[in-house]
């Protein structure tokens, strides 16, 4: 079952158009130095300069956090939060977790499997409560609702500093335009919750290197690529201004859709057809998976015609590498592996 999101990043819930935020400090994060004596000791294998520069603000989606601290028992509420905090190694100071749309990668799994998980899906306010929280980070405003979290502001009331990801905003008009550097200042946001912006710093540097590689490389260039998220009577497929559009923008092949506004459109068939694409990529995600695409494609006497499923010409990408988030780079570089691999076979 997939979890109910912005309308940004969920396809079910009909495309729209992503727009800048109102403001730049409304995504950007704020530190703002403390004028007291006495800093906050640094917690245990912390270094001073991480734990140093408190108390910091974290903004987004109209809503604005002030840590006195950093955050030491945080609950991720989506995959992608939960990866953010993986990437910036502070797993130690989570208290829980909570519904995935696909496997956690490799790199991360020991670390993930030291984290509790509270449910399988959203945790409803009291088991979250449980767990004494001080930090509750979603990746969709879902993660918020009366049947989860409840909202930012109640769990500040109850002494709960709450973060939603700016690309889960439920306003259209608070969310960024998709670009990696967006998903980057949603990162030093994190970082700076939990007093390590090193550690940011570095992952930016790591996936900027990436990027660079793969631009340099071009793996794409000259491919007409559908990229195929979910749905069989009506397509749902990545549209120009989202993650799928940002991966292929990265390996210099032409998205078929990318004149549709919105991270995801319900798509047709009709125009699939007359698209022709080289190369289907595929989502693979719990609740609609590569291969049950792929046997879809291959059973239906039209579409079984197109060139990308006559000669198997598919490229698998994990949901969570398809979504603006910490994964993206990394969805990039698969493509970028597989569409190589195509060529060369």
């Amino acid at each position: 079952m997939r979890p109910c999101r912005s309308t940004s990043t969920h396809p079910r819930r009909g495309p729209r158009s992503l727009r800048p935020l109102a403001a730049p400090a409304a995504l950007a994060l704020v530190l703002v130095a403390s004028g007291c004596a006495g800093a906050p000791e640094p917690r245990a294998g912390a270094s001073t300069a991480e734990a140093a520069g408190f108390p910091v603000e974290i903004s987004s989606c109209g809503h604005t956090s002030t840590l006195e601290r950093p955050a030491e028992r945080a609950v991720t509420m989506n995959q992608g939060a939960t990866e953010v905090a993986l990437a910036l190694g502070v797993e130690d100071r989570l208290v829980g977790t909570a519904y995935l749309d696909d496997r956690v990668p490799r790199r991360w799994a020991a670390a993930y499997a030291g984290v509790p998980v509270l449910s399988p899906e959203y945790p409803t306010r009291e088991e979250l409560l449980a767990v004494e929280p001080d930090l509750v980070y979603g990746a969709y405003a879902s993660a918020f609702d009366a049947g989860a979290a409840g909202s930012r502001a109640e769990l500040e009331s109850s002494g709960t500093h709450a973060y939603l990801s700016p690309f889960g905003c439920d306003d259209a008009d608070q969310r960024p335009d998709a670009s990696f550097a967006a998903v980057w200042e949603e990162v030093d946001a994190v970082a700076a919750a939990f007093g390590v912006p090193a550690r940011a710093a570095r992952l930016r540097a790591e996936q900027e290197q990436q990027l660079a590689a793969l631009e340099a490389e071009r793996a794409g260039a000259g491919l007409d690529v559908l990229w195929y998220d979910s749905g069989d009577k009506t397509p749902y497929v990545g549209a120009g201004a989202g993650g799928p559009q940002l991966v292929l923008d990265a390996v210099g092949a032409t998205n078929v859709f990318a004149d549709q506004p919105g991270s995801w459109v319900e798509a047709s068939w009709e125009k699939v057809v007359e698209a022709d694409p080289d190369v289907v990529v595929l989502a693979d995600a719990s609740w609609s998976s590569a291969a049950e695409k792929v046997a879809y494609l291959a059973a239906d006497p039209v579409l079984g015609g197109l060139r990308a499923v006559r000669e198997q010409r598919f490229v698998t990408v994990a949901f969570s590498e398809s979504t603006a988030g910490v994964r993206l780079v990394d969805g990039a570089v698969s493509v970028a592996q597989q569409l190589a691999g195509l060529d060369a076979s």
